[in-house]
């Protein structure tokens, strides 16, 4: 053999060993069935009756989400509704012996209200009008035979409170909204005290009444930047409880006095984040603790009977974060729900008074924790100093350096990702993909100045934050530079879409699932009860006259002439949120210019998948589509 062929023999021997050694990594771990990650869970949604006496679940029937009643301590169920175009969107206990649900059609988001007693009879649509959404404002524990509901039925762009009889269908207005209410609140007796306005478009209003038959008063107005978020009366019906970020950067938790407009008292805050909710105990009358969110949910005790209930479940449940659910109404009984990273969970009854915790249901158990992968806390510094917040999730089983990865920004924009059970993330883990989410700036949680800066800045500062994860990545060595992919869900999709606009070679692969794509067109097109809040929108994304010149930079479909990178869009024909015009603009750009796009249309869905055969049909295109321009490389 001569020289030169023996040294062409040893080189390939050595890329063909590193290739096997890759795609060894890559399959190291075994590979869970698609449907395993995205199917129904066996058993989710428990509830308990206010008695105590049943506990309700959500099953499949038909592959849609019903509903089922059980005695406690029993393992037979009564199946209660039989819907099989669409999954029922979430029930409640109205008293012992009737639950209500809500249901849209086709991801419509026009939820209407229905009832079916507990044997399963007497199922009765309370709130089917055309092109009406229903809301709950409050469930009246204390009144068995009434709600509170709000409807935009009178105009489709502001909801007017209603009490309804949920035995007769008989509604009666409490109020009609002047066209600038966005929020009713009731007192601890059911009666409707609280609006919450915007006021010249950018101006949030509290306000109040004494009494349900006096005219409400405005207490406090602020720019929108500033909030007082009611919580719940304070027991005696005279105070509020609140958070508010009133004078200062983070949410705190507060007692507000109607009658002097002011704070009176602040029960907790946190020097680095926001308070999200405070909760109490319907029976003691005593707040019990109030919550907030690091890289992990946590929770400040008030109340030390809360606090060593908590403990003691902890205890008993190590290795999972705990939260109670529901309880009947004498808080002796408590459904526990479970979860982590690496678990969907399971369900638990907990009786309090034998001190007795029993173990209901997992709600996948087919999952096995085993196999999933750990998601960790990350920190990294954006350009401009910033510190951005996000998540971290290696493929089980492979060493941290040169992997394929994808990027995958959350939607709202203002809201943010937490830690927990992904099974998108957990998914692509198992194909072998690290993942990165990350908080950009203006994700909640962190304080107003953290959120402030978000503004006018959707595919600017937004969009830097997460190019810079990406370049953290790399720079610590665990992305492969020439395998990186970026996909996300609404505000995530249009992250998607300015990613491949602005940053060309970055990405080697983008999916973009019902993400905004024009700017100009995502304004007009909103739902009709956005509309109030249209103003708002301005001052946080962008005036279409006034910043015209910006909106057009940064609207993808309007730059696509600098997209490269291949693209899958998936969008619901049905969504209120997104137009399916958003969708329709990007990709009849790129293939005119003969861009490689993939387009898959769900005519039955909305605002993502619910139905569980398109969630299949997608997440087979996705992990196809990702293989192809990822691990074929």
């Amino acid at each position: 053999m001569n020289l030169k062929r023996k040294t062409w023999l040893v080189i390939g021997l050595m890329v063909l060993t590193i290739q096997l050694n890759s795609q060894f990594m890559l399959h190291a771990q075994t590979l869970v069935p698609i449907e395993d990650f995205f199917r129904n869970p066996e058993k989710s949604s428990y509830n308990i009756s206010p008695d105590g006496r049943y506990i309700s679940f959500m099953a499949p029937y038909e592959n849609r989400m019903n509903i089922f009643v059980q005695k406690a301590g029993s393992n037979k169920a009564v199946r209660l509704t039989s819907e099989t175009d669409r999954d029922i969107s979430g029930y409640f206990w109205a008293n012992n012996n009737r639950i209500l649900f809500l249901k849209d059609n086709g991801g419509d988001e026009n939820f209407a209200l229905f009832g079916v007693d507990a044997n399963g009879k007497n199922l009765k649509c309370l709130t089917c009008f055309d092109k009406v959404r229903t809301q709950i404002i409050d469930d009246l524990e204390d009144q068995p035979d009434e709600v509170i509901i709000g409807l935009n039925k009178r105009n489709a762009m502001v909801f007017d409170p209603y009490r309804l009889n949920i035995k007769t269908g008989e509604m009666v207005m409490l109020a009609e909204n002047p066209g600038n209410i966005q929020g009713w609140m009731t007192d601890h007796a059911g009666k409707l005290r609280v609006a919450i306005a915007i006021v010249d478009g950018v101006n949030s209003q509290l306000q109040y009444r004494d009494k349900e038959d006096e005219p409400f008063r405005p207490i406090l107005t602020t720019n929108f930047k500033e909030s007082l978020s009611p919580e719940f009366f304070t027991f005696d019906n005279k105070f509020l409880y609140a958070t508010s970020n009133l004078n200062r950067d983070k949410q705190v938790a507060v007692i507000f006095d109607p009658a002097t407009g002011k704070e009176k008292e602040v029960l907790y805050e946190n020097k680095d984040y926001d308070v999200s909710g405070i909760s109490y105990s319907r029976k003691k009358k005593v707040i019990t603790a109030a919550s907030f969110t690091s890289w992990k949910r946590d929770r400040y005790f008030f109340d030390d009977e809360a606090k060593a209930m908590f403990e003691r479940l902890e205890k008993e449940l190590s290795g999972y974060e705990v939260a109670v659910t529901a309880s009947d109404k004498n808080e002796e009984k408590f459904i526990i729900r479970t979860y982590s990273d690496r678990s969907l969970g399971a369900y638990y009854l907990y009786d309090k008074k034998k001190d007795q915790l029993t173990k209901i249901q997992d709600v996948s158990p087919w999952i096995d924790e085993s196999k999933m992968a750990d998601i960790k806390p990350i920190t990294y510094r954006s350009r401009d100093g910033l510190t951005i917040h996000g998540y971290l999730t290696l493929p089980k089983g492979v060493a941290p350096e040169n992997l394929p990865v994808v990027v995958n920004p959350h939607g709202g924009p203002w809201a943010r990702d937490n830690w927990g059970f992904n099974p998108e993330v957990q998914f692509l883990a198992n194909r072998g993909y690290a993942v990165l989410q990350m908080n950009f700036r203006g994700s909640t949680g962190y304080g107003r100045k953290f959120w402030e800066s978000s503004f006018k800045q959707w595919g600017l500062t937004m969009q830097n934050d997460i190019t810079d994860g990406v370049y953290w990545l790399i720079e610590q060595g665990i992305a492969d530079p020439d395998r990186i992919a970026i996909y996300g869900a609404s505000y995530g999709g249009y992250a998607t879409l300015q990613g491949v606009v602005v940053t060309p070679t970055l990405y080697a692969a983008a999916v973009d699932y019902v993400g905004v794509s024009n700017l100009f067109t995502f304004m007009k097109t909103i739902p009709p009860y956005w509309k109030p809040m249209l103003d708002m929108m301005y001052e946080m994304v962008g005036d279409p006259e006034k910043d015209s010149a910006q909106l057009e930079a940064t609207s993808p479909a309007l730059n696509a002439h600098r997209i490269m990178a291949p693209l899958f869009v998936a969008q619901g024909a049905n969504d209120p949120r997104v137009n399916i015009a958003e969708s329709d603009q990007i990709v009849e750009a790129l293939r005119k210019r003969g861009v490689d796009v993939e387009y898959m249309v769900k005519d039955n869905e909305g605002h993502g998948f619910r139905n569980e055969e398109n969630r299949f049909d997608f997440y087979r295109a996705m992990e196809k589509f990702l293989a192809k321009y990822m691990m074929d490389k």
